[in-house]
């Protein structure tokens, strides 16, 4: 009954969606940046009001990371006086309470000591992307809203400290041409995808409909079973 966000240490958030909801003020106004994987709102719920909520708490802005296309979407569609105040601007062009860096596919970026982000190939309704998260140790994967994805694997079978993979599946079987078509995955292309990995990690399955939770986990659990998938849960913390 959430929304895809991950939060990173206390500073860093993957995605802004309903789950930021679940952070005290607090832990809201120490976000310093977030990497959006694309412009959808269940990615981007929060954005306007985390930075409504704790941009006058902050002596520096909060950092928007995406790709050139998904920042003229924001701007275009939500920071535009319109439909939100462009907080760029507020209180004052110089010293605003948001900021965005354009960071595309393929870069890299090391936002605080022991993390670096970096953008994988996506393939969804919207430029996306996914995002790699390593820590030095090991390396966190987020495939961010994605289908069946070529230019995704030969990239993640190179990561080899690659400890987590969380991979979206939106729909069950019966529903698969609707997953085609939205350009996300069932249990069936699941299994297609993950047989392309060549490398052994900890499988967790994010944006499940509510609905049907329980269909789609039975049925990924017998499509991809010999990679023992989990459902993410919300709140759950993953160590990497």
């Amino acid at each position: 009954m959430r929304t895809t966000a991950f939060l990173v240490g206390r500073h860093t958030l993957i995605d802004a969606g309903t789950g930021v909801g679940d952070l005290s003020v607090a832990e809201l106004s120490q976000i310093d940046r977030v990497f959006l994987t694309h412009s959808h709102l269940d990615h981007i719920a929060m954005l306007p009001l985390l930075v409504d909520t704790v941009g006058a708490m902050r002596d520096k802005p909060l950092d928007v990371y995406a790709s050139r296309a998904t920042l003229d979407i924001l701007s275009a569609h939500v920071f535009n006086w319109r439909v939100w105040p462009d907080f760029r601007e507020i209180p004052n062009k110089a010293a605003p309470f948001l900021r965005f860096v354009q960071f595309e596919q393929g870069e890299t970026v090391i936002p605080e000591p022991g993390l670096s982000v970096t953008a994988l190939p996506a393939l969804h309704t919207v430029p996306a992307v996914g995002y790699q998260l390593d820590s030095g140790k090991h390396s966190l994967v987020f495939t961010g809203d994605t289908t069946i994805n070529d230019a995704f694997w030969p990239v993640i079978n190179t990561i080899e400290n690659l400890k987590t993979l969380i991979i979206e599946t939106a729909f069950c079987n019966r529903e698969r041409a609707l997953a085609e078509a939205s350009r996300h995955l069932c249990p069936a292309m699941l299994a297609t995808e993950l047989a392309k990995l060549n490398r052994p990690a900890e499988i967790f399955i994010t944006h499940l409909k509510p609905g049907e939770i329980e269909l789609t986990m039975q049925e990924i659990g017998e499509d991809a079973a010999s990679f023992r998938p989990k459902m993410l849960k919300n709140g759950q913390m993953l160590d990497f």
